[in-house]
């Protein structure tokens, strides 16, 4: 994932072409680390309310380069079986047949293909995200949360995200029809991002 465009680069070289110290200080390989990072969704439910879950279960490594943005790069491994939403029917539910199939499809994943600045420090990562077997292009809008070293000598980048899917063109069409008009479920599903990543030793 690249969290820095070509045109902040240039931005930061002056006449003898040196990259910022503080972009440069951030190259490098970084593990996302799940206990300080939360994948989540937004579903609308019988048109009316909105359901909130997310996965508890993931892996992720992100490849910075901050003197060329086109060499980093970005990977995520969701395991399905994790989805919690609250109601232990409702995730069996959305694990079964019906929706995720997590017997046959255990994993959710994603994988950069591109990276873009957006101004300041809003920048749109593109990828592609595999869903019951069907991978179909993904961007997300991110927020870039800065750098930092925790108490424990951990050098950790950070940033939140954002997206909208609509879950039918992965092949999640189960639904049901509601009496006064509508469906259960909403075809349009937002995804959310908090992501901390540590730096690799």
């Amino acid at each position: 994932m690249s969290i820095f465009s070509s045109k902040d680069i240039e931005t930061a070289t002056g006449t003898s072409g040196a990259v910022r110290p503080e972009l440069a200080a951030l190259t490098g390989d970084y593990t996302i680390d799940p206990a300080h990072s939360t994948i989540g969704f937004v579903a609308r439910h019988a048109m009316v309310t909105n359901v909130k879950g997310g996965f508890q279960d993931f892996t992720g490594t992100l490849s910075l380069d901050g003197t060329d943005p086109s060499r980093s790069a970005a990977s995520l491994d969701v395991v399905m079986d994790s989805i919690e939403t609250g109601n232990a029917d409702r995730d069996g539910h959305l694990k079964s047949a019906d929706f995720f199939k997590a017997d046959e499809f255990p994993t959710m994943t994603f994988r950069s293909t591109k990276a873009e600045s957006l101004g300041g420090d809003d920048y749109r990562i593109t990828g592609d995200l595999t869903i019951l077997g069907t991978t179909r292009p993904l961007s997300i809008d991110l927020e870039f949360n800065g750098a930092a070293k925790d108490p424990f000598g951990n050098e950790r980048v950070g940033f939140e995200g954002k997206a909208e899917i609509l879950r039918s063109e992965w092949g999640l069409t189960w639904n049901a029809a509601l009496e006064t008009g509508g469906v259960l479920v909403s075809d349009k599903i937002k995804l959310n991002f908090d992501i901390s990543a540590i730096r690799n030793a």
